[in-house]
């Protein structure tokens, strides 16, 4: 026993101590990912709440990935071009999201999502006003390619599931547009389309799983100790 107890116990040994090097890994990782994470919620707090800034052009977003929940305003007019209905879940329910072109008075076109409407009420709802001049406020949202779980956009049958900005201007013949969206505020007394309902949330459990994979590395750490120790003690 003991002529192959040495071989079997660093075969045990060094694999599990390469293990507990990568639980450790993955713990300071996630204790990195944490910091992130809560820089993030404080920079879109901030954001969401601040008083709302001049709309950047979309040139001045290129390569810019902080810029989402930004609060702006903009001015110029709704086109006269057919709503697209985009698939949602809110608070109120099931039904759809109303996206709508905006040409700002820069001359640039960007999509504006007025807001929700119920699945039944999509034949009942205000359409966007054509007068010139109108200003807009609401959060800067980042385009949603693809569409959603298992579900792709379908332009051809007019099925959208995401907000994609750059294939909904195409179908509509507004090509381009905008790499963002507005998630319009929400108007006194406003009825469908429902303004103001932008989510903004993000969980946070970065430190659990930090704490997992430390827990897990001491338990592996101990176990090693225990195997490696002197034979008889």
């Amino acid at each position: 026993m003991a002529a192959w107890r040495g071989p079997v116990r660093w075969g045990i040994v060094i694999p599990g101590t390469v293990l507990c090097l990568i639980f450790l890994a993955l713990g300071v990782w996630q204790v990195q990912r944490l910091e992130w994470k809560r820089d993030l919620i404080a920079r879109t707090q901030a954001a969401v709440t601040a008083a709302p800034v001049a709309a950047p052009s979309p040139q001045a977003v290129a390569g810019d990935d902080t810029f989402e929940y930004r609060r702006v305003m903009l001015s110029g007019r709704y086109l006269q071009a057919p709503d697209t209905l985009v698939r949602a879940v809110t608070a109120l329910g099931a039904g759809y999201w109303v996206m709508t072109p905006f040409r700002t008075d820069q001359g640039w076109t960007l999509l504006v999502n007025r807001g929700f409407v119920a699945a039944d009420g999509t034949d009942d709802y205000a359409p966007a006003s054509t007068v010139p001049d109108q200003v807009l406020t609401g959060l800067m949202r980042a385009s949603q390619e693809g569409g959603a779980f298992l579900r792709d956009n379908d332009p051809q049958e007019g099925r959208w599931f995401s907000r994609d900005t750059q294939v909904i201007g195409a179908a509509v013949g507004l090509d381009p547009v905008a790499p963002w969206f507005l998630d319009l505020d929400r108007g006194p007394g406003q009825g469908a389309p429902i303004g103001g309902l932008t989510v903004v949330s993000f969980p946070n459990s970065h430190l659990s799983y930090a704490l997992t994979w430390f827990a897990m590395a001491a338990g592996l750490a101990f176990l090693l100790v225990f195997i490696h120790r002197p034979h008889g003690r």
